[in-house]
Order: C-alpha cells, then sequence, then structure tokens
C-alpha cells in the first residue's frame, strides 16, 4: 500500500479519508476500536476562539472551511456537525478588556469575533448569568459528534478503497539497510506500506518511541460531565473567558474553566479541566464538583439538573502546544500527525488534508515548519 495510518481516532480518520480521496492506497490500523481513546472522550470542539494568532489559528482556519465542506459532501447530520457558534463570557471589566484586544487580533487573521455587551449576551443566552461584564460571539465555532465523524470519514475512505484493520496493535516498525521506513509488524501480523503516518493521539509519543524518532507528546488529563436531556435552553457553546488562558497554560497541575453547551440529543456537557497526571484513570470527585460549579456560576438553572454521568480523556500535550505534523527528516517515510491535546477534533480535518498533500507532491495549503517533528530535538541543540 501507499501508506498506513497507525490509529484510527479522529486525525487518523481524516487522514486516511484525504489519502484515499487523493487516489493513495491507504491502510488504517489501530489497537482498539474505532474512535476508542481520545475521540471518544471528547467534546466535538471545533473552534476559532480559543486560540491566539499563528500557526494554530492559520491551521483553525483552514479546518474550519475544510470542516464545513466535509458536512456538504458527507452529510452533515450523519455526523451531528453543527455550525451553532461560540460565546466567551468574560465576568469582570478586566477579563472583556483582555478579550476585546485578543478578538482584534484574531480579526486581524481573518477570524469573524464580534464584541458584545452584557445586554447582547442575555439576547444571545437569555439562560446566562446577568452577572457578566461582556464578551465576544464567534460565529465560525461548530461542533461535531467525534466518533461519529471518526466513523464516517473512515467509511468514506474505505468506499475509495482502504482497509481498516481494528484490535490490531503495531509491534515494530520495519526499515531498510538506510534506516527508511518500509512497514510495520502488527499482532497481527507484516504490513508494508511506502509512508507510516503516526496518528495514535495521545499515545503518539510512544509510537515515534518505537519508530527512532521520540517526539514529545504527553497526556493531560481532562473530564467531561453529562447532564439529563434538556429543552434547548442554551443555544451556543458557551465558555468563560480563562477557558483560553488555561488551553495555553504550561501549568502542570488541574487547571478548571467552564465550557457548557447543548447537544443534539438534548443533553448538555459541562468541561474542561486539564491536568497532568500521566494515564491516571482515577475519577477525581473534586473535579467534578468544581466543574458543576462553575457551571452553575454561568447558568444557574443548572442547578436543579441531574448528571447522568461524567468520563474523562487524555489530551496530546506537546510542550510548545502545537501539534506535529509532517514527514520527520530523522527516519525517512515516517510522518506524524498528533500532538494537538484538547483541538485534535476541530484541527482533524487540516491535518489531513495537509498530510494528503504533501504525501502526493502538492504543496500544502499552509506551512508546515511550525509543526516540524524535530523541532524539539533541535531546540535543545540550540
Amino acid at each position: 500500500m501507499d501508506v498506513l495510518v497507525v490509529g484510527a481516532g479522529m486525525v487518523g480518520a481524516a487522514c486516511a479519508y484525504y489519502c484515499a480521496a487523493a487516489g493513495l492506497r491507504v491502510g488504517v490500523v489501530e489497537r482498539g476500536a474505532v474512535a476508542s481513546g481520545t475521540t471518544s472522550a471528547g467534546e466535538g470542539n471545533i473552534l476559532m476562539s480559543d486560540k491566539e494568532p499563528g500557526a494554530e489559528l492559520d491551521l483553525a482556519l483552514l479546518s474550519v472551511r475544510l470542516w464545513a465542506e466535509l458536512g456538504e459532501r458527507l452529510g452533515a447530520d450523519r455526523f451531528e456537525l453543527h455550525a451553532k457558534g461560540g460565546v466567551v463570557v468574560a465576568r469582570s471589566p478586566e477579563a472583556e478588556a483582555g478579550l476585546a484586544v485578543l478578538a482584534e487580533r484574531q480579526r486581524a487573521c481573518g477570524v469573524a469575533a464580534v464584541d458584545v455587551g452584557a445586554a447582547e449576551l442575555a439576547r444571545l443566552e437569555p439562560h446566562l448569568t446577568r452577572d457578566v461584564a461582556g464578551g465576544v460571539y464567534y460565529p465560525q465555532d461548530m461542533q461535531v459528534q467525534p466518533m461519529l465523524a471518526a466513523a464516517e470519514l473512515l467509511r468514506a475512505a474505505k468506499s475509495l478503497g482502504a482497509t481498516v484493520h481494528t484490535g490490531t496493535s503495531v509491534e515494530e516498525f520495519r526499515r531498510d539497510r538506510s534506516g527508511a521506513v518500509t512497514g510495520v509488524r502488527t499482532s497481527a501480523g507484516e504490513l508494508s506500506a511506502h509512508w507510516v503516518v503516526n496518528a495514535a493521539g495521545t499515545w503518539g509519543g510512544e509510537v515515534a518511541a518505537l519508530a527512532g524518532a521520540p517526539v514529545p507528546v504527553l497526556p493531560r488529563r481532562g473530564f467531561v460531565l453529562v447532564t439529563e436531556p434538556l429543552p434547548p435552553l442554551i443555544r451556543h457553546k458557551v465558555y468563560s473567558a480563562d477557558y483560553v488562558a488555561n488551553v495555553a497554560s504550561d501549568d502542570a497541575g488541574l487547571e478548571t474553566s467552564v465550557v457548557v453547551e447543548g447537544t443534539r440529543a438534548g443533553t448538555a456537557l459541562i468541561g474542561a479541566s486539564r491536568e497532568r497526571v500521566g494515564f491516571d484513570r482515577r475519577m477525581s470527585l473534586p473535579v467534578l464538583r468544581k466543574l458543576a460549579a462553575q457551571a452553575v456560576g454561568l447558568f444557574p438553572f443548572l442547578a436543579e439538573v441531574n448528571l447522568l454521568r461524567s468520563y474523562l480523556g487524555f489530551r496530546p500535550y506537546c510542550p510548545d502546544h502545537l501539534p506535529v505534523i509532517g514527514p520527520d527528516p530523522r527516519v525517512p517515510w515516517l510522518v506524524h500527525a498528533c500532538g494537538h491535546e484538547g483541538a485534535g477534533i476541530g484541527l482533524s480535518a487540516a491535518t489531513g488534508h495537509l498530510i494528503a498533500q504533501t504525501l502526493t507532491g502538492v504543496a500544502p495549503d499552509l506551512d508546515l515548519t511550525p509543526f516540524r517533528p524535530d523541532r524539539f530535538a533541535r531546540e535543545a541543540v540550540g
């Protein structure tokens, strides 16, 4: 085959789809089930609003356009793609001023960002607390059901000739005498490929190390709460202004900044926490209580709403908060597409598209230099 994608989460599915659509012969290998890792524990965010100007925002702008195209091509309802827009809420004049500065910088990059006062917030979200100073409305922000989206993209890739091997672990990378990757040995046998794409999400660092080209992808644990089904009382993706700061933080300790949104099923999702505790899967009641309290602070009616469940996942974190995308100059024919942290769902479409362009010899729509797989090694040397 031409391309073997390691990982059948959202990013791996996007890589498989775009490579197959570009005419490449594609295989996918996944040690669990489709979308059974980080993708299964995500909220489905496709966001402009939480990104500072720079390489990641450029990637997000491309991805939003591609997600809209995927919705038209594959059927948005099949994976619950919803252009609901996002509302960032500032509780103090100081936070409002900071948001306004960020929004102005984002607008200069092509982001649709509308400054809104307290009265306009009440119109956008009638059930929002009135204890707000102002905020910013982002009409480009979208929502998707990530497990459905990954499954649909893989289904579309298979219709183009791709093969998917689930329940199959990669045990070794095969390399020729020059050190170039020629395929992998799996728990089900050997698979040969011209290119091997590391799209293993939070486990991308382990796969990279197995290939002899380490990248510092680490897990960052996050919890999400799910309410009982509700009437459509929450119209947008709504979150507090400190969410942006927490996304960019290097702090290893617990950080929580509330995000609240409704779903097509009627439930509301409440996130998001971030902490670097390795792959510790233990539930933390204090974290859940803190998220719930912050959600009630934004939407007081939630105090009377029952929670159905909570779940946790691990976001693939890189030290500079940028994903790893593109061919690895240290190991020929090895390609990376991982390390997107909590933005992997939203950035997956652009990532898959750029990988497919690169592997077919087309000049990519974005400069991949900021995402180079070897940038950490180069920084250490410098």
